[in-house]
């Protein structure tokens, strides 16, 4: 006896599930259909109708629901397919939805006027699916349970210190849950509850705590909320008015003024804004001139456009003017809001290229045609496959409020705010893993990630000459691979995951320890870097070529290559002497500390071998420099070295290490003590201050730079360099003879 009782209830509980469903009440039919659900799991109609109601408060849910009643029963209802549809296309399944609706089609009779929706409503999925694969670098942040509720929010209003928001919300002083028994009629009659079994909308004022809090939001007198639906829309005139929504006459533009900190009675805009028909959102613009406002008024099915109206003399408003067709579609467009500047105007739109429902839209202000220009989607993720509305931008203009209904919020619709995603400044140093202390110059940071659209970034920066200091300014918010290399050879990658900014004044410091050992030595010879066209040797390189002499002093079997480099800014025949002359300047005060003259010979690559782009000052700095480099026999390696006294450096510049070579008489590519002479092109002489004279041959082609020196005591030298080889051979004024061959 028991489970006729059971199927008794049941069917009581279905028909008031039904007919709550029947009414629209979606959110009424919900607790009488889980009733049936829980006595009876797989009621497949209650399942359906169940999961259409949940589209607008469980997106997830809804398509669990609808898709379990079609396994159940295939022919559950025979617009199964159109919900499928929907529910797809909410839920971001584009394809899935665009297959059931072109399903539902087939369904239908040629000259059923639904055909015109399906046609739309795959457009919309066509639209959503090229939006949401190019996203755009953009953070969406909910407001929180402060603000929003299980209920609908939206219509943020923000006062113009940023520091009180006004907003719509159906909720009850924002606590309590209305509670919908089967004779909904009588609680409509109370006024508590519209005809949809939610609350009417109320205004409500919220104080900011801090950026990520809010003070708990507090009903605005009973003088501001009518008996209906009442909504906020814009405060102006330095925040002593307020413009509201009041559903007066199927919905009316209503202004009240701010007394002491209450609001006055609220008064209707004059009929050239309102009318018997539907006006629904308005914008006054800062000098008060001009009104933007939506309304059904002027088409015919009812659908809302933006009109505009201006102040005549008096200080009413005239007869309203259309916004013009780049703007207005045969669908919805509503919401207008304009940039504080006036040259770009917000609106939220059905129609365009909308990806579902509501998106929101920008128009910017044509100067020379005096009319708005073409309606640009602002994209994913401010706009998604649901309603996306109430675009208002911060007093600043840096960043956004929204009204949206999405997945993740706290019920249906949510109030948002929509930020850019900004540069970030990373600096820091690159250590030695070994000791974690020693810094490394002339490390190479590439860091490759990639926009929200999957666009390419890529990021460079060297660490600088001492220090080791690096720094670059860099997209936040996602992962990056940096990739870590010194003298074109990778070290290692790692993955560094920035946080996101939405301001640009950010700041991280990180730093990279990572497994470089110096294979040329345990001891560095450091680079030195020179002014702008000159050769003459900085204070900070005289300390710098004093420790070079002492570890030379104390490592007699090392022979090095002193090579002088240049910035671009001047030719390549000139710099390649410039370079000479800065290698001498190294060269010859080696030679005054001690350092035998045949133990040293130098280069010039003038400008043939940046260290760095030559794009910036700094860049620029590492570029006048020059090197030191130990000549190696063919097949050695760099053992560790005696410092000579002085603390050891891991950190760039040139390593030492025996040599099995004869010891050079003289510097192969010049004589000490050369002057500044500008090269001509091909085959060139120079006659530098000690008599010697050089001649040089620059092949372009193939970067090849032969010089021939001839000392005046009858030392010879050619030096052939390529690619960063050297290729010298040398002949002294007593006839020693020397052969060196560098590798890169």
């Amino acid at each position: 006896m028991a489970q006729p009782a059971l199927a008794q209830g049941t069917r009581k509980q279905l028909k008031t599930a039904n007919k709550f469903f029947e009414q629209e009440n979606y959110r009424a039919s919900i607790p009488y259909y889980e009733q049936v659900l829980a006595q009876d799991p797989n009621n497949a109609q209650a399942l359906f109708r169940a999961g259409i109601a949940y589209m607008s408060f469980d997106k997830e849910k809804a398509s669990d629901y609808i898709y379990k009643a079609q396994k159940l029963k295939p022919r559950v209802s025979r617009d199964v397919e159109y919900w499928l549809g929907r529910v797809d296309h909410l839920n971001y399944n584009f394809d899935e939805a665009i297959a059931h609706f072109q399903a539902y089609n087939t369904t239908l009779k040629a000259k059923d006027t639904r055909k015109k929706e399906l046609a739309q409503l795959i457009q919309h999925s066509k639209n959503a699916k090229v939006q949401f694969n190019t996203p755009k670098d953009i953070f969406v942040k909910n407001l929180g349970p402060t603000i929003n509720t299980q209920w609908s929010e939206h219509s943020p209003v923000i006062s113009q210190d940023d520091q009180v928001l006004l907003f719509t919300s159906r909720s009850d002083n924002m606590n309590e849950t209305p509670v919908v028994t089967e004779n909904n009629k009588s609680k409509v009659k109370d006024k508590k509850l519209a005809a949809d079994g939610q609350y009417y909308e109320n205004i409500y004022e919220a104080k900011r705590i801090n950026d990520e809090e809010w003070e708990k939001p507090r009903s605005l007198s009973t003088v501001l909320n009518g008996k209906g639906h009442d909504a906020s829309i814009q405060v102006f005139d330095n925040d002593t008015k307020l413009l509201m929504y009041r559903n007066d006459e199927d919905g009316d533009i209503f202004y009240s003024e701010k007394v002491g900190s209450d609001w006055t009675e609220a008064k209707k805009l004059n009929s050239n804004i309102n009318s018997k028909s539907y006006e629904s959102d308005a914008y006054i613009t800062p000098d008060g001139q001009t009104i933007y406002f939506s309304t059904s008024k002027y088409s015919e099915d009812g659908t809302l456009d933006i009109y505009y109206s201006t102040r005549q003399q008096g200080g009413d408003w005239g007869p309203a003017k259309s916004i013009g067709s780049a703007i207005n579609t045969p669908y919805d467009d509503d919401s207008p809001y304009l940039s504080r500047d006036g040259k770009t105007l917000y609106f939220a739109s059905r129609g365009h290229n909308t990806m579902g429902g509501y998106d929101i839209f920008k128009s910017e202000w044509d100067e020379v045609g005096r009319k708005w220009g073409r309606a640009e989607n602002m994209g994913y993720p401010i706009n998604t496959p649901d309603d996306d509305t109430y675009y208002r931008l911060s007093p600043d203009g840096s960043y956004a409020y929204l009204s949206s209904y999405r997945i993740g919020g706290y019920g249906e619709k949510d109030i948002y705010t929509i930020n850019y995603i900004k540069n970030v400044t990373i600096r820091g140093q690159v250590f030695s893993a070994r000791d974690s202390a020693s810094v490394i110059p002339g490390v190479e940071l590439v860091f490759s990630g990639k926009q929200a659209d999957n666009t390419a970034l890529s990021y460079r920066d060297v660490t600088k000459p001492g220090n080791g200091d690096y720094q670059v300014s860099l997209l936040s918010g996602r992962t990056y691979q940096v990739a870590v290399s010194k003298d074109g050879k990778n070290i290692e990658t790692q993955e560094f995951e920035v946080p996101i900014s939405t301001n640009d004044s950010t700041t991280i410091v990180k730093n990279f320890y990572v497994p470089y050992v110096d294979t040329t030595s345990q001891v560095a010879l450091n680079n030195i870097y020179f002014d702008t066209d000159k050769y003459n040797l900085r204070p900070e390189s005289i300390t710098e070529l004093d420790n070079i002499a002492r570890i030379l002093k104390a490592n007699p079997g090392i022979n090095i290559s002193v090579e002088g480099n240049c910035d671009s800014r001047n030719t390549d025949e000139y710099n390649m002497v410039l370079g000479q002359n800065r290698a001498n300047a190294a060269y010859n005060y080696l030679k005054k500390q001690g350092v035998a003259e045949t133990r040293m010979v130098t280069v010039s690559y003038g400008e043939r071998r940046p260290a760095a782009p030559n794009d910036s000052p700094e860049n620029m700095q590492l570029n006048r420099r020059t090197e030191f480099r130990v000549i190696l026999g063919e097949g050695e390696t760099m053992p560790q070295m005696n410092g000579g006294g002085t603390s050891t450096n891991s950190g760039g510049g040139a390593m030492m290490s025996p040599s099995s070579q004869p010891r050079m008489t003289r510097p192969m590519n010049a004589a000490p003590g050369g002057t500044s002479a500008t090269l001509e092109p091909g085959k060139n002489t120079v006659k530098l201050d000690d008599g010697t004279k050089v001649k040089v041959k620059v092949d372009e082609d193939s970067d090849k730079v032969k010089i021939k020196t001839k000392g005046p005591e009858g030392s010879k030298s050619k030096t052939v360099t390529q690619n960063g080889t050297i290729d010298a051979k040398a002949k002294t004024a007593t006839g020693e003879k020397t052969k060196v061959k560098t590798d890169n």
